[in-house]
Parts: C-alpha cells; structure tokens; sequence
C-alpha cells in the first residue's frame, strides 16, 4: 500500500514572488521524495518472506505436491491418522517470518527409523478371535506403551451394518531377543462371531503410539468375501495329521543334506503330514532340484520369506516366521511340529508315532530332548556336561495363542517337558552347511559299548540313523522318483 502525501498548505495569502519559486522548488523536492520512498518500499519488499503473502487456499494445499493421485491412493492410512501425521509436521519448524530464539535448539525427523507395525500375515483363529502377526519397534515396545484396537467393519449389504470394536491382546513372544524390530502378535477376540451372517467385511487394525496420545495409525488387516467364512474347517478332522514349521533357511545349505532330511522325514510322519519351509536366502537352485518333487506330490509348500531382510530381527526373524506359520495353518492338523533342518526326530525303543502321541494327548505342548550328534565322528555324546541342551517340541495349534522357536510360553493347556523315554532328536549341529562329505575323522568302531575321546569328548557309537538308510532310500524312490542329487 502506498503512504498519503501530505500537501503542504499555502505559506502566504497573496502568493508573492517567493511562493511563485516555491512553487517550482517544492514540486521537484516532492517527486525526488516520492521516488526515494518507492525505492525504499521496494527494497524492503526483496527482503519480506513470501509464506504470509501466499493465499489461505494454498496454505492449505497438500503438503507434499510432488506425490502423485496414486501414491496417495495407495495409503493405508485414516483420515484422521493422516490429519494428525499432517499436523505434526506443521509444528516440527517454526513458522516462517516469526523471530528465531538462537538458544532454542531444533529436532526435524527425516525417514523412519522403525515402524509402529509390519504386518506380515492375518488370519481368522475361530469363530470370534483372529490373529495379525507381525513386526514392530523393539525400542517403542520396551520402553513404550502402544497398543491396539480392533474392528470388524461389515460389508454395506451386510443386515449388521454397524461396526464391532474391541480392545486387542498383544504379545512378544520372541523372549527379549530382537533386535531394531521386535516380533508382535496382535490378537483380536470379539463378543461374537462379527461375521455370523457370513456377508462378510475387513478386519481393520488401531495401532496407538502410546497410552498417552489419541495419535494412531489404521490398516485393514483381513478382509472376509461374502460366503468366505466356514465354521467347519475349526474343528477336526483336518487335513493333515502332522504339520512341519520351519524355521527361516538361510546361507549355504547342502542339498544332499537337505534331501536326506526330508525323505526321512516324509516317511517318518507319514502321507498325511506336510512341511513348510521357509526361504529367506538359503534355497539354491541345488536345494530347489531337491525339494521341486516333493512340492509337486504335494507333500511340501515353500514359502518365499526374503523381504523379511528389510527388517533387523533375530536371527533372519525366525521368531516372525514360526508363529506366521502357527496361525495360519492352525487348523490344518492335529499336531505341529518345530524343529530345524539338522536334526532328525527319533523313537525308541520301536515305538509308532501314534502310539507315543495318544500318551501325549492331554498336553497342549511337549517338549523334545536332543542327542547331541558329533558331525565330524557321526557318534553320540553322552557326557551329562555337553553344553547344548537344546529342545524342540510339538503343538496342537489350535490352542496355542503364539510360539517361540524351543517352545510356545502362550499356550491354553498343559505342558510336559518329560518325553526322553518316548521321543528324542538327533542333532547334527553344523552339517547342513557342509557341502562335502560332513564327517571329518573316521574311528574304528568301538567294541562293547566303549569310548572313543575325540578332541577331549567321550563319544560312544550310535547306529539308530545308519539302520534306517536303506529304508528311507527305498521309500525317497517309491515316493518321488529317482533323486536328482
């Protein structure tokens, strides 16, 4: 805006010879005046911030423009967890053109450290409950307090068209050992099936930053077609009888080792059992010509796991992918089992699977003590002072909540831990990564049950697996063909 000139008033009644020069003089001194004030209006503009100039509407604009119509669309997010990201950002900088305290310091975030959450699967466990398994900020989880909501939000043709709400129960199971991320299984358990009219709906996740802030992101986690949901398939029976969860298969795996494995295995649990292996960088096209037959009888899913790298958990994240496995085949057999790819389930004593497990049946969950295997002499270590005692174990999944690798601690039943006179594991520490012949030292056979001291261990000769070899080759060839390996 320009400044009023003031006019100055005439300086005589009869405007004399001096108001005639005046006149002049005064006209000239006024323009020059005008322009040193211009001037000065103008340089003071350079220096004026543009942000209070902008108009309200484009305040108000995205405050992202380069992210295109399709980026956008593709979030996840709630409008008013979108609001609120949008608000925060407003006052992470001060506003433009207000005074800057030099002593007060600034933190601006960029990117992401960890994520609130990661899902990696979601999955309906009964008729009421569901589970939404996944990976999310050690730090915020430890020393934080974020928590989650549910809701079943019902298809518009649906006769219940109101949502259904309800707090969620979450657990870590994975004992304190993550890392950046940490394992959660987010378990959701309404009132009544929220699908009964079976018109289906979506599943929809709250995921809180913290118990002291309204501040929340919101996904879908499960969506139900119309005519999807079958009570039957959680009750037995089901379809296998046994079930195989493995753990995450990493680095050099021998595939020799790989296939002997899971040929005794195969024979070991019977037809109607299957495997579920778990690649997250281990399978080699050598390990793939091996397992490639038994993916095709039907008898083995491999389930590509390598995203998972993106994410710093425990050991390849084993403890995400175990309880993916646990939820979603949770009605998929009787009994699951969670053992690694070097150790090999044994009975004693001559005893049939199903035996030992109809004397298991009251528990939930039992546990399974190890032989420690020597991979370089193939012998047994009987010394009460070996230093790995390590269990795997067996689960009915449908009453277990989450799992951990040695043994599920979120189970509704009974746990025995007493099993070593009924079902046992031989572990070959070490060997599957050994491309070659795994045995580094051969030794005479002991006689008469004596030992053999092998870099300061007693071992004693154990020939339970040896036995076993021309069976399993018998049934590898009658189940799949010849070997490729």
């Amino acid at each position: 805006m320009k400044p009023a000139l003031k006019k100055d008033p005439p300086t005589g009644a009869g405007g004399g010879g001096a108001g005639a020069l005046g006149f002049s003089f005064l006209d000239i001194k006024s323009f020059i005046a005008l322009l040193v004030l211009l001037t000065l209006v103008f340089a003071l503009w350079q220096f004026h911030p543009y942000q209070p100039l902008l108009s309200a509407s484009s305040r108000t604009s995205t405050p992202c423009p380069l992210l295109t119509h399709s980026a956008a669309a593709a979030s996840s997010y709630s409008a008013a967890a979108a609001n609120t990201t949008a608000a925060a950002d407003t006052t992470a900088a001060p506003a433009i053109g207000s005074p800057r305290d030099p002593n007060k310091r600034e933190l601006r975030p960029y990117g992401t450290a960890a994520a609130l959450f990661v899902q990696m699967g979601a999955y309906r466990g009964g008729p009421r409950t569901f589970a939404v398994v996944g990976l999310a900020s050690k730090p915020a989880h430890v020393f934080g307090t974020p928590y989650f909501k549910c809701e079943w939000q019902p298809n518009p043709s649906s006769p219940a068209a109101r949502p259904v709400r309800t707090k969620a129960y979450k657990m870590l199971p994975d004992w304190g050992y993550g890392r950046v991320y940490t394992v959660v299984v987010v378990n959701c358990t309404f009132p009544s099936n929220p699908n009964a009219d079976n018109a289906g709906g979506r599943l929809l996740v709250h995921a809180y930053y913290s118990a002291a802030s309204r501040r929340h992101e919101r996904f879908v986690a499960l969506e139900e077609a119309p005519g999807a949901y079958d009570e039957s398939r959680f009750r037995p029976p089901f379809p296998y009888d046994y079930l195989y969860c493995g753990s995450s298969l990493y680095g050099n795996l021998s595939a020799p080792r790989i296939r002997e494995w899971l040929a005794y295995h195969a024979h070991f649990f019977g037809p109607r059992s299957h495997f579920v292996l778990h690649d997250a960088g281990g399978i080699s096209p050598e390990v793939r010509a091996v397992l490639d037959p038994w993916v095709r009888a039907g008898r083995v899913t491999v389930q590509d796991i390598r995203a998972q790298a993106e994410y710093d958990g425990y050991y390849y994240n084993q403890f995400l992918v175990v309880n993916d496995c646990l939820h979603r085949y949770r009605h998929a057999a009787n009994w699951t089992f969670f053992f690694d790819v070097d150790e090999y389930i044994y009975l004693p004593d001559g005893r049939t699977l199903q035996e030992v497990l109809r004397q298991l049946q009251e528990y939930t969950q039992f546990t399974i003590e190890q032989n420690p295997m020597s991979s370089k002499l193939c012998v047994e270590d009987p010394t009460e002072q070996y230093s790995r005692r390590d269990r795997k174990y067996a689960i009915q999944a449908r009453n277990a909540y989450s799992t951990g690798v040695h043994m599920s601690q979120n189970v509704y039943g009974k746990t025995t831990h007493k099993t070593e006179s009924l079902i046992r594991y031989y572990h070959y520490h070490n060997s599957i990564n050994v491309m070659g012949e795994p045995c580094r030292k051969f030794v005479p056979k002991p006689a008469n049950g004596s030992k053999v001291i092998f870099e300061g261990t007693p071992y004693v000769y154990d020939d339970n697996m040896k036995r076993l070899a021309g069976e399993i080759k018998h049934f590898e060839k009658e189940t799949i063909g010849a070997p490729s390996t």
